[in-house]
């Protein structure tokens, strides 16, 4: 099977797999075509209700990230927190079904739309993260706990020294080498001057605590302008929660649309600064957190983006040439209004 053909269930395993769970009778059962190619999900209606049902491959260390996940989860339904409730086995009453080489988690479907880049919507976003820090503040955490993050990553400078080969058969790309070149050494300097300043203003030395570490608007489900569930904690992780609100800030604020090159540098400032002020609104950023806020911004802009271009050339349906000057381009607009930006933190 090819790495970008979206996997899916077999009858015979979707059979076994349910027979593990107390749904009732089965009305039907639809792919879900959401999410990573390689982590195949359908949907359930039977007569208990609606589900979704996971899978992914049995491996040690994915399975202690998993448990993690779960009990992050668990931590915050008990405190009310809008996610989708996990269901246990009938036989264990575990959360994880490990069967073979591969585990499944079956999840209450919980009704919502897609963000609709409102600035209630991105306030609630803000406000709703804000809820989740302080939720998981008493969070026990595990000594094995993943703690990797966008901040100074070596994989993202090797990421950039992969680019010139991966993209310079891309059509947009033919015969453009030295542009090619020119353009990733400025990426280079913008990746690497926004993780020396924020090192240098202290992130590393922030309190760690619980992070989501992929809070953008795909993860969330709304009802009209409320975040009606947060979904997805694959990635949840230790580290400083400014890692969560810099993210979260780019996400709710980016603006694009069409071809690369018709994107435009500057962010929606009416989004930033209402998800900025929902996420203040439930806690708070000290002045050293909030100075780092523009400089994270740029590094995870980067970060998400030179990766999958690394991989493939192109980052979806985009060609990766275009999009990385658009990136470039939006980094620097973030450095040049970093004041602003970290005005718009300042209760």
């Amino acid at each position: 099977m090819s790495g970008r053909e979206r996997q899916r269930f077999a009858a015979d395993e979707l059979a076994v797999v349910l027979s593990h769970y107390d749904l009732g009778i089965i009305e039907s059962i639809t792919s879900f075509e959401r999410g990573s190619r390689r982590s195949p999900k359908v949907g359930i209606v039977c007569d208990r209700g609606k589900y979704l049902l996971k899978k992914r491959a049995l491996e040690k260390s994915r399975l202690n990230r998993i448990r993690f996940a779960h009990g992050v989860q668990k931590h915050l339904a008990e405190r009310s927190f809008p996610l989708p409730e996990l269901i246990a086995t009938r036989d264990t009453q575990e959360t994880i079904l490990a069967l073979a080489e591969d585990m499944y988690e079956l999840f209450a479907f919980i009704p919502g739309h897609e963000y609709g880049s409102t600035a209630k919507q991105s306030e609630n976003a803000g406000r709703t993260l804000g809820r989740f820090h302080d939720a998981l503040f008493d969070f026990p955490i595990p000594d094995d706990a993943a703690t990797g993050t966008y901040h100074d990553v070596i994989g993202v400078r090797t990421a950039l020294n992969a680019i010139p080969s991966s993209i310079s058969s891309h059509e947009s790309a033919v015969g453009r080498d030295a542009e090619i070149l020119g353009l990733i050494n400025i990426i280079f300097e913008q990746y690497d001057e926004a993780a020396d300043t924020a090192e240098g203003l202290g992130v590393s030395r922030f309190s760690p605590s619980v992070v989501h570490a992929d809070w953008h608007p795909g993860n969330m489900l709304f009802k009209r302008d409320d975040v009606a569930a947060v979904i997805d904690y694959d990635s949840c992780r230790v580290a400083q929660r400014v890692i969560d609100v810099a993210n979260g800030m780019l996400q709710f604020s980016i603006i694009g649309g069409g071809h690369p090159d018709e994107w435009p540098d500057h962010a929606d400032e009416d989004r930033l600064r209402a998800f900025t002020s929902g996420y203040l609104s439930e806690t708070t950023l000290s002045d050293a957190e909030r100075q780092t806020l523009p400089h994270l911004m740029v590094e995870a802009m980067i970060a998400e983006s030179v990766l999958p271009v690394a991989n493939t050339g192109s980052f979806g349906h985009l060609p990766g040439f275009g999009f990385l000057r658009m990136i470039s381009r939006k980094a620097a607009w973030t450095i040049d209004n970093a004041d602003g930006i970290i005005s718009m933190a300042t209760v």
